[in-house]
């Protein structure tokens, strides 16, 4: 039982790691437009990133 335990705490470890990466990822300005598909189907991927943010502001 004492195996099944470290296994279990090593993949908690390793999930919460994969989190923290995937969170700060995420947060990154410059690669927001390769992560989101709601660029492709706005039609906004071909324009900079200030109008991109611009194009999004404008609906809130």
């Amino acid at each position: 039982m004492k195996r099944l335990d470290r296994i279990l705490i090593k993949l908690i470890i390793i999930q919460f790691i994969i989190l923290i990466c995937a969170q700060v990822l995420v947060q990154q300005n410059h690669i927001q437009p390769y992560l989101s598909r709601v660029v492709q189907y706005e039609g906004v991927n071909k324009i900079t990133i200030t109008e991109w943010l611009e194009t999004f502001s404008q609906g809130e």
